[in-house]
């Protein structure tokens, strides 16, 4: 019986580490039939709406908040880099809100998300 109690808490602790560490419900897809050499993460600008210049799609990111872990634009400007993305285009998903602020982006809430969309991107060299 004590044995039992043991292995319940062990087996509760390995799954509160897992959730400390990770990032829950990542999906990740690559549009390019073939691979392109990785780049530093600091090449890789971090957007928030769509560059005038012309581009091409090469990757789409979603993930959301962990238990205990926040997904950032660095963590989607990381797994662009990983791809060889000239720059991520973030789009945050979901968070709080108030229901006495209306106004999306002007309420107090309007930097938080639940989730990140980040879409890697090639500029096109025309």
């Amino acid at each position: 019986m004590r044995n039992l109690q043991k292995y319940k808490i062990l087996v509760i602790v390995m799954l509160l580490l897992c959730g400390i560490g990770c990032i829950s419900d990542e999906a990740n897809r690559c549009y390019l039939n073939e691979k392109l050499p990785p780049k530093q993460v600091s090449e890789v600008q971090i957007l928030y709406e769509a560059p005038q210049r012309p581009y091409t799609v090469i990757a789409d990111f979603q993930a959301s908040n962990g238990f205990l872990f926040a997904v950032s634009p660095k963590h989607m400007q990381k797994r662009a880099a990983e791809v060889g993305a000239d720059a991520v285009i973030v789009v945050p998903v979901g968070g709080y809100y108030s229901r006495d602020e209306v106004w999306a982006g002007k309420d107090r809430h309007s930097n938080s998300y639940s989730r990140l969309i980040g879409t890697a991107i090639k500029y096109k060299t025309e």
